[in-house]
């Protein structure tokens, strides 16, 4: 069953979900340093952290992110894994990464899915919880 996207209270910008005992946090990050506002280029970077809360050891097979711009641009991303690696995850383990994505807008969200891999074989897909990408050159913030 799966759990409404929630943002963690007291934290800012930390997104969470929970898919069938996976739980995906996720907390994005503009990168003043490695954008250029003036050639309409914004870079954030996100960390995300997957636990598997489930009785079951899992294996991170593929991903898929859609990523969305302030002008309604969608860009969408898939692949193995995730920064190159497909993770198993045995009951409370915990795997961390971080990746990151260019705008031409100063602002917009992302979303997406993993699919997971159980040990018997089955797959499912774990929910990436939207997420906003809001920088300070924004006008309106989408959240």
């Amino acid at each position: 069953m799966q759990k409404p996207q929630e943002r963690l209270p007291g934290a800012r910008d930390i997104y969470e979900r929970t898919t069938e005992g996976v739980r995906v946090r996720v907390r994005p990050e503009f990168r003043e340093d490695q954008s250029d506002p003036a050639n309409s280029y914004y870079v954030w970077l996100y960390h995300v952290e997957i636990v598997n809360e489930s009785p079951r050891t899992v294996i991170l097979r593929t991903r898929h992110w859609i990523i969305t711009d302030a002008q309604g641009r969608i860009t969408e991303v898939r692949g193995a894994g995730v920064v190159g690696e497909q993770p198993i995850l045995r009951p409370q383990e915990r795997f961390e990464y971080t990746s990151g994505t260019p705008l031409k807008t100063p602002s917009g969200f992302m979303h997406g899915f993993y699919e997971m891999e159980a040990e018997n074989g089955e797959r499912f897909q774990v929910a990436i919880p939207p997420f906003s990408l809001d920088s300070p050159h924004a006008e309106n913030r989408l959240h």
